[in-house]
């Protein structure tokens, strides 16, 4: 995901607080629930419309940051951040539980089909895989890589381009299957390094930057989100993708609720669970990867070779795992 995206603040009222009406400071049932997210924003578009039409217009304040940003901010802030509730990387939720304890026990249930701390539900999930433009790797006469590491072959010089992990989470989700397949010493490294030489001026911030530059013909090859490249398949662009034989790693988003004590927002939990409950469908049709038993997805969004993290998501083993990526 971005992890530069604009901050967007404010929604059913139209700017961040006024409009909102005003509440009694000391009651916090009246006030707005605060809602910090690192969301796309068309994940945004669909929890708002799930709090609206269960009677929370204008009573949230959400405001939108990059995933880096908003990841240093509940380490750095922990229970005196402003929010009463964040959807958020679950690594970066976990993270700063570690830290500093910060988040309320849910007090609904929720029961994923990979088993999360009772302080956060997954929302959503996505998976990296290997994009192509087929006209372009047919116009340039490349061939075919099926692997993290055919990036890395000479012939790619200057045609892939790749993410930054210092700017998107998308980053991260190519390096562990480097790291993972051929460890982040000497030979991962070599190969690390070969990969980003070949992106050259292709290395992106953005996640959603080598899909734009594939699409746009600038490169044949980039990595990015797998859903993306299935749907730009489907509409008949001359876009395809591959599944790395090292496999697919898959990240989670989930939602989670500020234990500010007697202060805590009532009516943050109530969110959560309608996000989790309701939101659910919606945000499954945009990120189609299975998260809860009794979902289903189209059979191009399956995937043959997931992959199970061989060591547990954290913040330090992000920062780790970056300085991989740049060789340092």
């Amino acid at each position: 995901m971005n992890l530069f995206k604009t901050i967007v603040m404010g929604l059913t009222c139209g700017v961040l607080v006024a409009g909102c009406g005003s509440q009694s400071s000391d009651d916090t049932a009246g006030e707005e629930v605060i809602i910090y997210s690192n969301a796309d924003e068309e994940a945004v578009e669909v929890i708002q419309e799930v709090l609206d039409e269960a009677g929370f217009e204008g009573q949230y304040i959400f405001q939108s940051f990059g995933t880096g940003e908003l990841g240093g901010r509940l380490l750095a802030e922990g229970k005196n951040i402003e929010a009463d509730m964040v959807t958020m990387s679950s690594f970066y939720i976990e993270s700063a539980q570690a830290k500093n304890p910060m988040f309320k026990a849910l007090a609904f249930t929720a029961n994923p089909q990979i088993a999360t701390p009772n302080y956060y539900a997954p929302i959503l999930s996505f998976t990296g895989a290997i994009l192509l433009n087929t006209k372009e790797m047919e116009a340039n006469n490349l061939p075919v890589p099926t692997s993290a590491k055919d990036l890395a072959n000479p012939i790619y010089k200057n045609q892939i381009s790749m993410v930054d992990p210092n700017g998107s989470s998308t980053g991260w989700l190519f390096v562990q299957d480097i790291a993972a397949e051929y460890g982040t010493d000497a030979e991962g490294q070599q190969i690390m390094n070969a990969i980003r030489e070949n992106a050259g001026p292709n290395l992106e911030l953005s996640g959603s930057g080598p899909l734009k530059k594939v699409m746009a013909g600038e490169v044949p090859i980039g990595f990015g989100l797998r859903h993306q490249a299935v749907a730009n398949k489907a509409k008949g662009l001359p876009i395809d993708f591959v599944d790395p034989s090292e496999g697919n790693y898959t990240l989670t988003e989930s939602v989670a609720v500020i234990d500010k004590g007697e202060k805590t927002n009532p009516k943050a939990m109530k969110m959560a669970e309608l996000i989790v409950t309701k939101a659910r469908p919606g945000l499954l049709e945009i990120y189609p990867n299975i998260v809860y038993d009794g979902e289903t997805v189209a059979a191009e969004n399956q995937i043959d070779n997931s992959k199970t993290y061989p060591e547990p998501l954290t913040a330090e083993l992000l920062d780790k795992h970056r300085a991989f990526f740049h060789g340092e």
